[in-house]
C-alpha cells in the first residue's frame, strides 16, 4: 500500500535583503530597472512539490515513490532523500540539466522577488506512470505541463485514484485541460486562491466539482480547510502552531497528510486534522524539509490540537 507522488524537484535558494525594495527600485524608472541588491544572508534548501510531500510521507510512516526529473546537479538532494529513506528509484536524471531553480529574495517588508528556472522538470514527460508497480493511489502535482497532463492520462488508464493538485501550474491550463483532469482525478486539492481561479476558468464551484470526484479539499491556511463531498461539507479547524516561522512548503505538508488518510481508509473529519496537523507543524521551521516529529509527539499534539485521540499506525 504505497502512493506514486508525481512532480517536482527543486532547490530553493532564500536570500534575505536587510532593507527596502521601495528605497532602491525609483517608481520612474522602472521601465529601466537595473538593481543590485547585496544579500548577506543565504539558505539553500530541498525543495519541489513531490520532494515534500514525499518527506512528510516518511515521518507519517509511509513509504512514498516519488517521479520526477532532476538536472546533473541533484547529487546532494540524492544523498538527502537516500538517508531520509526515500527510494529514487523513478527519478530520472536529464543530461545536460540543471534540477529545477527557484531564487527567492526577501526584504524587510516581506516582498519577494523570485525567479525560477524549470531545468529538468520540463521533461517530466519522459517518466511513465507504468515504471512503477504496486501503487495503491497516485498524486499529479506540480511539475512539467505535458508531464502533468500524462501522467494523469496514464493513472487514468490504469485504474488508479489519484488526487489532482494543480497548485502553482494552474496557469499552464485552459478550461479543456481543466475538465479532462478532473474528469480523470478521484480528488481535487487547492488552495482558497486556486479555487477562486479553478472555478473562474471552469465554471464550476467546488461543490460542482464534488459531484464529479469523490471529494474536492480546499485549504485557507489560519482559516483551516473545506472538504467538499457529494453528501456534505466538512469543516476542518486549523492546527494552531508553536510559532509562524516560514509557511514555504505547509501545503505540501497537507497533501501528505490526505495521502495518509487516505491510504488508511480514514474519514474525513481525520484526514483533514492529520493534513492540518503537519501543516501546523512544518511552519514552525525554516524550509521545507527540517521539521521531525515521532510518531508518539504527533499523537499528542492531536489530542492537545482536536481534543480528539488518535494513534499514528
Amino acid at each position: 500500500m504505497t502512493a506514486l507522488v508525481c512532480g517536482s524537484f527543486a532547490y530553493d535558494n532564500i536570500m534575505v535583503f536587510p532593507d527596502h525594495f521601495k528605497n532602491h527600485i525609483l517608481p520612474d524608472k522602472v521601465h529601466m530597472i537595473n538593481v543590485s541588491f547585496m544579500v548577506p544572508e543565504l539558505r539553500r534548501e530541498f525543495g519541489g512539490c513531490a520532494g515534500n510531500i514525499c518527506y512528510n510521507l516518511k515521518l507519517l510512516g509511509i513509504d512514498p515513490k516519488p517521479m520526477g526529473t532532476v538536472g546533473e546537479d541533484f547529487a546532494p538532494y540524492a544523498q538527502w532523500l537516500e538517508k531520509c529513506g526515500i527510494d529514487c528509484t523513478h527519478i530520472r536524471n536529464v543530461p545536460n540539466t540543471y534540477t529545477a531553480q527557484a531564487y527567492i529574495t526577501t526584504d524587510l517588508d516581506d516582498n519577494q522577488i523570485t525567479a525560477f528556472h524549470p531545468g529538468a522538470m520540463g521533461e517530466s514527460h519522459l517518466n511513465q506512470v507504468s515504471e512503477a508497480g504496486g501503487v495503491t493511489l497516485g498524486i499529479v502535482s506540480p511539475d512539467g505541463r505535458q508531464g502533468m497532463i500524462e501522467h494523469a492520462q496514464q493513472f487514468a488508464e490504469q485504474g488508479v485514484p489519484f488526487i489532482f493538485d494543480p497548485g502553482q501550474g494552474m496557469p499552464m491550463f485552459n478550461k479543456d485541460d481543466l475538465l479532462l483532469f478532473i474528469e480523470q482525478a478521484s480528488w481535487v486539492t487547492l488552495n482558497d486562491y486556486e479555487s477562486q481561479l479553478m472555478q473562474e476558468r471552469t465554471g464550476l464551484s467546488p461543490h460542482e466539482i464534488a459531484e464529479q470526484v469523490n471529494a474536492v479539499i480546499v485549504t485557507r491556511g489560519a482559516e483551516g480547510s473545506v472538504i467538499y463531498t457529494e453528501e456534505k461539507r466538512h469543516e476542518i479547524p486549523c492546527a494552531t502552531p508553536k510559532g509562524v516561522v516560514d509557511p514555504t512548503g505547509c501545503g505540501d505538508a497537507y497533501r501528505a497528510g490526505l495521502i495518509y488518510g487516505l491510504l488508511n481508509n480514514l474519514d474525513w473529519e481525520i484526514t483533514g486534522r492529520v493534513a492540518s496537523l503537519i501543516g501546523a507543524l512544518k511552519i514552525e521551521t525554516h524550509g521545507t524539509q527540517n521539521h521531525r516529529f515521532t510518531h508518539e509527539e504527533f499523537s499528542a499534539q492531536f489530542k492537545q490540537q482536536f481534543g480528539m485521540d488518535f494513534n499514528l499506525e
